[in-house]
């Protein structure tokens, strides 16, 4: 931090007139050391956090973070990145133009232009939320730790042999052997959702369910809504001294939505579009019931209900039951398929470097090459692939980077340090062999996109590099490789048994793309409660007297949230929301950028082929490698040509249809 310190105040203290070489390209290139070792301590304090390192988190966390906010109001800093501002249009490249603007705005949202009293305030309010995340965070990763539930073999009726085997190694891992805990469910979304989807015992998934869904209030010890609470107040104050009345008004100035209203009209529309799916979808699984003497009770359907008999009427309805593709979906061939994806697209070559040491054992250390004209075995970047979920690691999954792509390097530093090193991090419930959902797979797809938006970067300037992009566009090249995972050709070449390395049947093929958008409603209104109690929340500009509790229980009651289903992450443990500010007031951007990515896939499938040589250039240069180089709606209409358009996101979830919830009208 004092290096970096230094190295601004050089650019303050140069005595000739500011230029984009001697104050912006010298400031993208400042702090390379602190870079260096932030990144590390961050990947740590997600991948492997042990108590130890808990204790200096909890330490170091406002200290950064003020660290941080000093570097915006370095005395006569932002005044020469101010001049050099104002004479943007004289620059040699439009990439140098882009730089200078984000810049520009970046010190102007982090108080560069407040007086000095405010600017105290402000570093003292971004301290203390910066606190606030770390203990939310760590509350939730404790609850997942430590929280077990002891299972019998009878508690496992009706699961698959690789949950059952992954409970098994849970208890192993827990100090298993005792009496009554010889298999051990853990709060791992990847264990809980296939218990909730295939155990027969009702009371026993109730149980688990009701553990799930509280994490972050299990002890009253580590209670996280009062954290949400005051986290909502400093955000409020926040927004306010940036002459905005509401931080999701803050907080949509920096996106593509612009306005909260913008976001709302996009998440009201699919939302009353999914809830008459879902409760087309409820109804089928009530009829089920009755039809099978399934009595659920006055109260009828439940939470922990749905995923079990969702799946009970998938197989009467479609005979299809999603297990099956289980043993076709291994890690290892999954891992395979998303390789061999990113080869087909954009060339690129996957080596594993055993011999490379990581942090745990379990972890993959490979070195990612193409072909070039001017290097036939050129080194694009190392890529590192931590599959497991474990004691110490964060749950869900997330790809991030211990060093970014940039070709402004420090004249001191050896030219590797321009190569990508980048992360994808799975909670996979780890077993003999480890088989997939097929959302399982999805997820590994999803964050190999994202690796591929730091690996495939190429801007001059760190600052602009990779996943550094307005958060509405990120979520893009994530959600776009999704989408090779379904094609069939993918599965036909990569599907295939984990014993007999049979390929997927063409039958069980059918059986799955008939079944497909089964349950869709249920997912997008999981999804979509978030998005909108996200907004909503940020869109109150008081917080006197605030129960959040009470506010998630009013609004989705007067949203209409369809009976047996919640949102998919609640506020005491929506990590998205209060674990950092990226996401507040933008758990929209996964639906913003269903619209695109919906859209951008249908460019290859118009061609006849999903590998299509053209268009995957085009999809490298305007989604993968640009980063902010360029504004993104920019990119998205260089990439199609035009606008995107919100049809190929409503047909592809089954929600194309003319039916508009007449109370809406009202």
């Amino acid at each position: 931090m004092t290096e970096h310190t230094a190295e601004l105040q050089s650019i303050v203290d140069n005595p000739d007139t500011p230029t984009f070489e001697n104050t912006i390209a010298a400031y993208d290139r400042a702090g390379s050391l602190l870079t260096r070792v932030a990144l590390v301590f961050s990947n740590m304090c997600s991948s492997l956090n042990t108590d130890e390192l808990k204790v200096v988190q909890t330490e170091m966390t406002p200290v950064l973070s003020r660290h941080r906010s000093s570097t915006y109001t370095l005395p006569g800093l932002f005044e020469k990145i101010e001049a050099v501002h104002n004479d943007r249009e004289s620059l040699d490249t439009p990439e140098q133009v882009r730089l200078v603007e984000r810049l520009h705005l970046n010190f102007q949202r982090q108080g560069a232009s407040f007086d000095a009293a405010a600017r105290e305030e402000y570093a003292d309010l971004k301290a203390r939320l910066a606190a606030l995340m770390t203990e939310f965070a760590q509350n939730v990763m404790k609850d997942e730790e430590e929280y077990e539930i002891a299972l019998t073999k009878d508690n496992l009726a009706g699961c698959p042999a690789s949950l059952i085997s992954a409970a098994r190694e849970a208890a192993v891992e827990r100090g298993g052997g005792e009496t009554g805990k010889e298999y051990v469910m853990t709060l791992s979304r990847s264990m809980v959702e296939p218990y909730l989807t295939y155990a027969t015992s009702r009371d026993k998934r109730e149980e688990v369910w009701r553990a799930w869904s509280a994490r972050g209030e299990l002890d009253p010890n580590r209670a996280n809504a009062p954290i949400a609470v005051e986290m909502l107040k400093l955000r409020q104050r926040q927004a306010v001294m940036h002459g905005c009345r509401t931080f999701a008004e803050y907080q949509c100035m920096d996106r593509m939505a612009k306005t909260p209203e913008a976001v709302m009209e996009l998440l009201e529309n699919v939302w009353e579009r999914a809830k008459i799916s879902a409760d087309k979808e409820r109804q089928a699984l009530e009829d089920y019931c009755k039809e099978m003497g399934d009595d659920l009770g006055e109260e009828g359907l439940q939470a922990w209900d749905w995923r079990y008999y969702a799946e009970k009427v998938r197989i009467a309805k479609y005979d299809f039951d999603e297990s099956e593709m289980m043993p076709y979906l291994s890690l290892e061939k999954v891992t395979d398929a998303v390789m061999g994806v990113s080869n087909k697209l954009f060339g690129l070559r996957y080596a594993k470097r055993d011999d490379i040491s990581s942090y745990h054992p379990t972890v993959a250390t490979y070195e990612v090459r193409e072909t070039t004209a001017e290097d036939p075995d050129k080194l694009v970047a190392l890529f590192i692939h931590d599959n497991f979920a474990r004691k110490y690691k964060s749950g869900g999954a997330w790809m991030s980077a211990y060093r970014s792509q940039t070709k402004n390097l420090p004249s001191t530093l050896d030219k590797v340090e321009a190569i990508p090193i980048i992360s994808n991090n799975n909670n996979f419930a780890k077993s003999s062999p480890t088989l997939l959902s097929f959302d399982d797979a999805t997820t590994l797809f999803h964050e190999m996109g994202h690796a591929h938006h730091g690996m495939l970067s190429s801007a001059t300037y760190s600052t602009l590099a990779g996943t550094n992009v307005l958060s509405d566009f990120v979520e893009l090249p994530s959600q776009l490789m999704e989408h090779w995972l379904r094609q069939p050709e993918v599965l036909k070449e990569y599907a295939t048994h984990y014993e007999t390395g049979e390929a997927i049947p063409d039958e069980l093929l059918e059986k799955w793309r008939r079944a497909n958008l089964f349950n869709e409603g249920f997912a997008t209104i999981e999804y979509t409660a978030c998005a909108l109690i996200d907004m909503l929340v940020h869109q109150l500009d008081s917080y006197d007297n605030f129960d959040l509790a009470a506010f998630e229980r009013e609004q989705l009651e007067r949203l209409g949230m369809p009976q047996g289903i919640i949102m998919r992450h609640r506020p005491t443990h929506f990590l998205h929301l209060f674990a950092s500010s990226s996401y507040a007031a933008g758990y929209y951007v996964y639906l913003w950028a269903e619209v695109l990515d919906a859209d951008a896939f249908a460019a290859f499938a118009e061609t006849g082929n999903v590998f299509d040589e053209n268009v995957a250039k085009k999809a490298r240069e305007f989604i993968y490698s640009s980063g902010n180089t360029v504004a993104p709606d920019e990119l998205f209409r260089k990439f199609r040509g035009r606008d995107p358009d919100i049809k190929f996101m409503l047909e592809k979830k089954g929600l194309l249809n003319d039916e508009v919830c007449e109370e809406k009208k009202e």
